[in-house]
């Protein structure tokens, strides 16, 4: 049962994220939700590494015992910098839209369509 708590709190977080992307029209809040989807996909990939007893993979001599799994971690990590560059690239886009359109809503920026 407690072990599908961080299951089931990755997929809140998933849905939050997906929603408020989906329902807002300023920018900035569409990005933030897509960093909520980003920390709901970080920590699913954790849970899914997480062994019960399980001791760190960090020691040259380790002992016969569960170690959790690394490469999830590794992918976590990985996920955590890309996600930092990408929302630093969004936000990046935003200053721009907002310089050139005065107003980060997106239901203002009618103009873009061609």
């Amino acid at each position: 049962m407690f072990g599908d708590i961080p299951f089931i709190a990755a997929g809140i977080l998933i849905v939050i994220g997906i929603v408020t992307i989906v329902t807002r029209h300023n920018l900035i809040k569409m990005v933030m939700g897509l960093a909520v989807v980003e920390a709901g996909v970080n920590l699913m990939l954790v849970a899914t590494g997480y062994r019960n007893g399980g001791v760190a993979p960090i020691f040259t001599n380790a002992p016969s015992t569960d170690m959790v799994l690394p490469t999830v971690q590794a992918m976590t990590l990985t996920n955590i910098v890309i996600g930092i560059a990408t929302t630093a690239l969004l936000l990046s886009f935003v200053m721009i839209i907002y310089r050139k359109y005065g107003s980060a809503d997106v239901r203002d920026m009618r103009r873009l369509k061609g």
